[in-house]
């Protein structure tokens, strides 16, 4: 009873870019055929987000053919709808890695990190992908009682790992950079950036078009059939036709249903809304924002916003406590926006929007090989842009062949969640009212 929403076509038009800023400003519309009888192909890839979309293009560079199925849209899904942080590190700090995992294996998930953020730029650069990148992501303590801690931890990366792009912020210092009363200190990190999202997107599907991949849109995959049978291949069914291939890749994250049992047992589906208020003047936008930074403050039910292009703040924020979108997502989401910066109780909202990504019991991504031949990487909590495009462009390497980048990721030994995919939902449920009560409660 609890799995039975069907995450593609509960909250969206099928086939259509959600009513975004995002889709607002995009920098063309895709146009893919669908998929309509029998394709063969070396690597069959499912889903049209980073992951996949990297994983396409770093595959058909290498010579493979590669078909890529995407049940709606190119960047559709979170890739296209999320808050555009280009972050550093993993999803956790390295001080928690350290200790489940070992410094040296802490330390090369630190260096792939860095790498994801490199892959990013130099994508941008070699493709001409105009997504509007910007240095800049400032983490803010919304507890007085953060402050000591996130001072620590800077001086930690700087002297452990030579990380010399990131400062610490005082409470004087934040109260210039971010026009709000609700921060008491942080961390700017220089090496970290923004971009829209769903640009970066577009980008990459036509990258790995022109590389000679084949896209597919508007094609659900209804089911798989051969993995891990000794038949050498794996045929993937769609709604209107099929693809036999030698390697299946799964990269759809939250969307991805019960195509993989074992992968959705480790991964759970989580809402995430996001506005985009007016445009404002650039002394206005400088009021709340100085330096074009993009913002993450502390807070376990996360609050992150950054300014758009055309200055307007993007504002990420609310709590859901099931898999229904709300009904205005602009007033869900004005309320925490107004906690922040009370100032802006005028300001109009011109957008509001939801989308769905995916998380994992330990915050880290799940990389698994469900069969000889299928890959799967997904579950990157809110930390994906990067992640997920190096996520792709190592499952392309494992494809081939080269899996030491793969292992680092599958050795972290990701559980799967009690109950598997059955009782993620009220999981979720209790995991959000516990989480924000301690927001609340400044636990």
């Amino acid at each position: 009873m609890f799995t039975a929403l069907d995450l593609l076509t509960a909250n969206d038009s099928p086939g259509q870019h959600a009513p975004s800023y995002y889709a607002a400003t995009a920098n063309w519309q895709t146009s893919h055929p669908s998929l309509h009888g029998s394709q063969s192909c070396d690597v069959c890839v499912v889903g049209g987000g980073y992951t996949g979309l990297s994983a396409a293009l770093h595959l058909a560079e290498r010579g493979l053919d590669v078909c890529l199925l995407e049940a709606n849209r190119i960047g559709w899904g979170a890739s296209g709808r999320n808050g555009g942080q280009v972050g550093s590190g993993q999803r956790v700090e390295q001080t928690v890695l350290e200790e489940r995992h070992g410094k040296p294996h802490a330390k090369l998930l630190w260096d792939l990190a860095e790498e994801s953020k490199a892959l990013v730029k130099q994508l941008i650069a070699r493709h001409d992908i105009a997504c509007d990148y910007t240095p800049g992501v400032l983490h803010a303590d919304h507890r007085r009682s953060f402050v000591e801690d996130t001072r620590d931890y800077v001086e930690h990366l700087r002297l452990a790992y030579g990380y010399e792009h990131i400062r610490f912020i005082d409470g004087d210092e934040i109260g210039e950079l971010v026009g709000s009363p609700r921060y008491f200190g942080g961390a700017l990190d220089t090496g970290a950036g923004h971009l829209h999202p769903l640009n970066f997107a577009l980008g990459l599907g036509r990258a790995a078009e022109s590389a000679g991949a084949k896209l597919f849109e508007e094609t659900r995959v209804t089911g798989i059939e051969g993995e891990g049978r000794g038949q050498g291949r794996v045929t993937v069914k769609t709604d209107r036709g099929e693809v036999r291939a030698d390697h299946l890749i799964l990269a759809c994250n939250g969307y991805l249903g019960r195509l993989d049992r074992k992968t959705a047992a480790h991964v759970m589906p989580i809402n995430n809304f996001i506005v985009a208020t007016e445009p404002f003047s650039p002394d206005e936008a400088a009021g709340i924002i100085r330096n074009n930074v993009a913002v993450a403050d502390s807070k376990f039910v996360i609050n992150y916003f950054r300014l758009s292009a055309d200055r307007r703040l993007l504002f990420g924020g609310g709590e859901n406590y099931g898999y229904r979108f709300p009904k205005d997502i602009r007033s869900f989401v004005r309320g925490p926006m107004l906690e922040i910066f009370p100032q802006l109780k005028d300001a109009a909202l011109d957008y509001g929007w939801g989308g769905t990504l995916a998380i994992t019991p330990k915050r880290m991504p799940y990389f698994a090989r469900p069969a000889a031949n299928v890959f799967t990487a997904s579950g990157y909590s809110g930390h994906g842009v990067a992640m997920a495009t190096l996520g792709g462009q190592i499952l392309a390497e494992a494809v081939a062949g080269t899996a030491g980048r793969f292992e680092a990721f599958e050795k972290l030994g990701i559980p799967a969640f009690p109950g598997g995919d059955r009782l993620r939902f009220p999981l979720l449920v209790l995991a959000m009212t516990w989480f924000s009560l301690r927001d609340r409660l400044g636990i």
